[in-house]
């Protein structure tokens, strides 16, 4: 076949992507005890239900993540893939983060309700915001993206991407209580760093400024970083890897910055004549 790079023709080390996606939902579901389940979750059966969702996660992840891992050497002392032993152990360290995430999860939680005063519960926020299927997503692929897992935490992201609107690509580091209001439209770029007690409206971009060297520029710190405590309204974009926004700052709709802004400052667009 000559079009080698969209052919996968006698290839055995191909990613399931509904099996991802199946297994994104079960951790889903154990970030969210009881929400997304078909019947009632009883506390007499929740160690139950927890044990058997995790047995499911552990043996279709690791499954998952070996074929990503891609490596065929075998171990001669336990007679298995090596990659199938490394993703075994990926794939506990992962589960050791649940109670992690859930922690910042439940901030995002309480962020997203105290920040919009059209939700009448945090059920509501949990049930339908876009804002915090996205992030429930990118928070689980970034934490498998630390531990060196490839493929899987984009496929993860971009799925969510497909279905909100909101681009987080797992690379992103993002901190406590962030909120993303409303969503459609919102990129957040590879290397982008976000603190704490940060609301981010939809349309808004955090970007590279140029990306024209490719390759080149993998691993380069190319989007901005955005500190605590800061607001940003609709429309905007804000560009570059030597891009701060300072703690408290508030910008605008609409706004273009490629320079730094101060702690505090309040960034706005002059009305249009």
């Amino acid at each position: 076949d000559k079009y080698e790079l969209t052919s996968r023709i006698d290839a055995d080390n191909i990613i399931n992507k509904e099996i991802v996606i199946k297994v994104l939902e079960e951790i889903r579901k154990l970030l969210f005890p009881g929400y997304f389940d078909t019947n009632k979750v009883s506390a007499e059966y929740i160690k139950f239900l927890v044990g058997q969702r995790l047995e499911f996660v552990k043996y279709n992840l690791k499954k998952q993540i070996g074929k990503a891992l891609g490596n065929r050497e075998v171990c001669e002392d336990c007679g298995r893939s090596l990659t199938l032993k490394e993703a075994e152990e990926i794939v506990d360290k992962f589960l050791e983060k649940i109670p992690m995430l859930r922690d910042y999860l439940s901030t995002d939680i309480q962020a997203a309700f105290d920040g919009d005063p059209a939700a009448y519960s945090t059920d509501e926020v949990i049930f339908s915001y876009p804002g915090v299927f996205a992030v429930t997503v990118y928070r689980i692929a970034h934490e498998l993206l630390l531990l060196g897992v490839p493929m899987i935490p984009r496929m993860m992201t971009e799925y969510a991407h497909s279905i909100t609107g909101i681009d987080i690509h797992p690379g992103a580091t993002i901190g406590k209580y962030f909120f993303i209001d409303h969503g459609t439209g919102i990129v957040i770029g590879e290397t982008t760093i976000i603190g704490d007690n940060v609301k981010i409206y939809q349309g808004v971009t955090l970007g590279a400024l140029s990306t024209r060297k490719g390759q080149q520029l993998k691993g380069v710190k190319r989007h901005p970083t955005i500190g605590d405590n800061v607001t940003i309204y609709s429309g905007t974009t804000i560009l570059g890897g030597e891009t701060v926004i300072g703690n408290g700052a508030t910008i605008g709709g609409n706004a273009f910055i490629v320079n730094s802004v101060s702690e505090g400052m309040k960034v706005s667009v002059k009305n249009p004549e």
